[in-house]
């Protein structure tokens, strides 16, 4: 219902035959364009503030351009995009565009590498600038270099540091920027190794030393050159002007990335659905990448997977598999269902197990797989109670006939389940007056009048997650009280959020979440608000150890003294408008549950404080310092 910016996506096509081969097996030039526009596509919910693509020819010729860039802002970014690649298309004949030769080495955004992003800035970095593909040209093609990525570093300052003191002069403090000139910069000392191999070891010149630098470039070693000193979680994704290509996953394995080869092509991308649609493959053809490997595509089109850095400790994001991600996946629809029937206990306590006098619902849209395994479980411990009242009724004395009765009104039992809440209208931001803005954001969501008995019926509607409660108080919780309810119970899917994250979702300040505010107000009613001032001059301590090692996260101390329950207790009261009727409760998933339903992605940093990387923890305890600043030492 609170929608997260979040880590952004990425997306590879390289082409590893000849123009001729698609023209004439696929009848279009833009066999690779439009690949490229699907997987753009399909991941659209991964970054709707801009996206750009870049593309690569190798068969242009000195002094034609070879490197083609396209970037947008806004919601329609992709189309946007896209169509102003096909205009410029647009402007050669058909002979033109469907004679090979002519395409492969003359017309804009027709080559054999593709690299695209979409952007959700988690930075105060907006605009048309720091939209990827950032680009960074030479006159040497091999140096020429397209970077996008995945990605938030929590050590900028570090990687900044570290290419001013060998030099340079970086002209913007973006990470990717950053970035971009320190892979840059590894990359010309790449070619130029190789200069000077040709020219004293092989004895070649002109244009045959270019030739000569292209074969051998190594995009390994530049990463691995690169890559130790990123802290973070991040996909790194590049080609090179001579058509080198390489996608390079953090050794965490914190974002994700997966790929497909075959024959005549090589893919990439944040989410395997949208390989498995583009390519129409099977799920088993699609590989992920694994943590701190790359996979690199040279300029003939060849292949390789290879180790950049150690395999760390898996933690493959949670949130991805709870939210970010695509729930067309298989194995993400199948964890989300699970998700929501470990949630079943909880919500059966929470209602006295009363399922008769119980409307079941979710938040759209996110949390409607959790609400499909939700009521796969209520649907079981209804049968069970069936089970029970039949075995039951048989082994009574009542009659054939009031048996028949009672047996019709247990069979007749169901889970009431409804689409009470509809995702009505987006608030406009021309919309700048307070009181205006709150008037509207109350009327985001509608209901579904007479779905629910007035005075009568619970109403429990489940959530992916609950991060700031701000919708919940200013619109949802008012819109259901409409319903005449006896009780709401509001349900997570996932874990009480209480860290920020620093790894490519914009959670980065303490007051952000309920969770926390909740354990303040607690310390304060029970009069132990002291311990937050010790925990600050704690955090002040740890400012003095090098970013590159772990710190304690003392914001854990903030938590330890209160129980779940307590929290969502303080929650409830923070949230409730003053004007509702209903009573509210609120159910958590589990971190047992989370654990048991998502296995396999134990990165659940933001709901339990262990970072996986030092600079998390270092990051974490400085935005306690300036909550403390803000709200405490300001006063």
């Amino acid at each position: 219902m609170e929608q997260l910016k979040h880590d952004c996506g990425i997306a590879l096509v390289r082409l590893r035959k000849p123009l001729a081969y698609y023209i004439e097996k696929y009848g279009t030039p833009l066999y690779g364009l439009n690949k490229l526009y699907l997987l753009m596509e399909k991941q659209h919910n991964r970054g709707q503030e801009g996206a750009g693509f870049a593309v690569v020819k190798q068969d242009a010729s000195p002094g034609d351009e070879y490197l083609f860039r396209e970037r947008a802002l806004g919601s329609n970014a992709i189309a946007d995009i896209f169509s102003e690649a096909h205009k410029k298309i647009a402007q050669y004949s058909y002979d033109q565009l469907y004679d090979a030769s002519f395409a492969s080495g003359s017309i804009p955004f027709l080559g054999e590498n593709y690299l695209g992003h979409l952007r959700y800035s988690t930075t105060k970095f907006t605009g048309l600038t720091f939209v990827h593909p950032m680009v960074r040209r030479s006159n040497w093609r091999a140096k020429t270099l397209a970077l996008c990525g995945n990605f938030n570093l929590t050590n900028v300052e570090a990687v900044f540091k570290s290419i001013t003191d060998n030099g340079q002069h970086p002209r913007n403090t973006s990470d990717t920027h950053i970035l971009l000139d320190q892979i840059g910069h590894a990359l010309d000392r790449e070619v130029e190794r190789l200069y000077k191999i040709g020219r004293t070891e092989y004895n070649v010149d002109g244009m045959e030393v270019t030739r000569f630098i292209e074969d051998r470039v190594d995009m390994a070693r530049v990463l691995k050159k690169c890559s130790p000193l990123w802290d973070g979680g991040y996909v790194m994704c590049g080609m090179s002007g001579s058509g080198d290509n390489f996608v390079f996953r953090d050794p965490q394995g914190i974002r994700p990335a997966f790929y497909y080869v075959d024959e005549e092509i090589v893919v990439a991308a944040s989410e395997r659905p949208v390989i498995q649609t583009a390519m129409n493959v099977t799920s088993d053809k699609i590989k992920e990448l694994e943590r701190g490997e790359a996979l690199l595509v040279n300029k003939n089109g060849d292949y390789r997977i290879e180790r950049i850095l150690p395999a760390n400790t898996n933690k493959a994001c949670s949130f991805e598999r709870i939210y970010f991600s695509r729930g067309s996946d298989i194995d993400i629809y199948k964890e989300r269902k699970s998700l929501g029937r470990e949630l079943v206990s909880d919500i059966l306590k929470s209602i006295d197990n009363d399922l008769d006098n119980t409307v079941f619902s979710f938040i759209p849209n996110t949390a409607e797989v959790a609400y499909y395994g939700m009521l796969e479980g209520l649907n079981e411990f209804l049968n069970q109670q069936k089970k029970e009242a039949i075995t039951s009724l048989y082994s009574s004395s009542l009659s054939e006939e009031e048996k028949q009765q009672q047996l019709k009104q247990v069979l007749s039992r169901k889970v009431r389940s409804e689409k009470v809440a509809i995702k009505d209208i987006k608030l406009r931001t021309f919309i700048a007056e307070g009181d205006s803005r709150d008037t509207l954001a109350a009327h985001v969501y509608d209901v579904t009048y007479g779905s629910i008995r007035r005075n009568q019926d619970n109403l429990v509607i489940i959530d992916d997650s609950i991060v700031r409660g701000t919708t919940l108080k200013q619109s949802i919780l008012s819109i259901l009280d409409r319903l005449g309810p006896v009780k709401v119970v509001i349900v997570s899917s996932s874990p009480q959020i209480r860290y920020p994250d620093y790894y490519g979702i914009d959670m980065t300040k303490m007051e952000e979440f309920v969770a926390f505010r909740a354990a303040v107000a607690l310390h304060k009613q029970r009069g132990t608000e002291s311990l937050l001032l010790e925990l600050y001059k704690k955090a002040l301590q740890y400012r003095n150890v090098p970013l590159d090692q772990y710190v304690e996260n003392v914001v854990k101390e903030v938590y330890a003294p209160f129980t779940r329950d307590e929290l969502s207790a303080m929650i409830v009261e923070l949230i409730r408008p003053e004007s509702m009727r209903a009573e509210v409760r609120i159910v958590y998933q589990s971190m047992e549950g989370l654990q048991k339903a998502i296995p396999n992605h134990p990165g659940i940093w933001y709901f339990d404080g262990n970072y996986p990387t030092a600079g998390g923890s270092h990051l974490v305890n400085e935005a306690f310092i300036q909550y403390i600043e803000n709200n405490f030492l300001s006063l």
